[in-house]
């Protein structure tokens, strides 16, 4: 008799990655992981090249970076300008501050708060900015008062990452700077068929809560579920019809013997 279980080693992707975020996949985490490479690797080599002894040729929140980068890069915190914009108005704001306020845990509170209304006010949301804030009043008595010797790194290093992430995607099944679109292939419908743009906006108002999602991109996700939906109910009516007019015939039949 044939075993019908399954390999071992066909089931260990599945019991080694549990995917955090929906729609989360191994292959995608994998991809990430060369796009990280590449892209901390190739700005690295660029800056450090570049850059004199002085400068530091990486600054730690390119990272950060990087993970939204190349792991989410469909998240509107990982949009070109908010690498670039976050990193860097956070880095200055962070250097404003470090030369304002002499006491350091306030001054770190500040930069990190203040990095946050403005990146918000900005719309470049990015979280690795408030470690960039953080970082220029930590560090800042290592750049002895030059705040270029900062800033200049947090700039040429967002720009290089984000110039890569645009290449990378290219070849990675993503779209990057992302824009919500229909799946190719797939029909979509207009406007979602029991779902506005007005509905979502008053159900997230509703919740109270921040997303980690673009509006379009929740709408058009929501159309997917609404034809997927459809089709599923559309299966069920059609098994529902069928086994109706089989019972009919059957009866039908079971009447026609009995009169002969």
């Amino acid at each position: 008799m044939k075993d019908l279980r399954v390999p071992r080693w066909k089931s260990l992707p599945k019991s080694l990655f549990t995917p955090l975020l929906a729609g989360a996949s191994l292959r995608d985490r994998v991809i990430a992981s060369f796009g990280a490479l590449a892209g901390i690797g190739i700005a690295g080599w660029i800056c450090a090249t570049l850059f004199p002894v002085s400068m530091p040729w990486l600054i730690a929140p390119i990272g950060a970076s990087a993970v939204l980068l190349f792991a989410v890069p469909a998240s509107p915190l990982a949009q070109p300008w908010s690498i670039v914009g976050g990193n860097f108005l956070s880095a200055v704001f962070g250097v404003v501050v470090a030369q304002a306020v002499s006491e350091p845990a306030l001054a770190a509170a500040l930069a990190v708060s203040t990095a946050i209304l403005v990146m918000s006010l900005l719309r470049c949301l990015h979280p690795p900015g408030g470690a960039a804030a953080l970082s220029a009043v930590l560090g800042w008595q290592g750049f002895a008062g030059h705040a270029a010797d900062y800033l200049v790194p947090v700039l040429l290093n967002s720009l290089i990452l984000v110039a890569i992430g645009m290449f990378f995607h290219r070849f990675s099944g993503h779209s990057y700077p992302h824009r919500a679109r229909p799946v190719d292939g797939k029909t979509v419908t207009p406007e979602p068929v029991g779902l506005l743009m007005d509905d979502i906006d008053g159900a997230l108002a509703d919740l109270g809560e921040t997303f980690d999602i673009s509006r379009e991109d929740l709408a058009l996700l929501l159309t997917r579920a609404e034809v997927h939906a459809a089709a599923r109910l559309a299966k069920v009516q059609l098994a529902a019809a069928g086994n109706k007019m089989a019972a009919g015939n059957d009866a039908e039949r079971k009447r026609a013997r009995a009169r002969l």
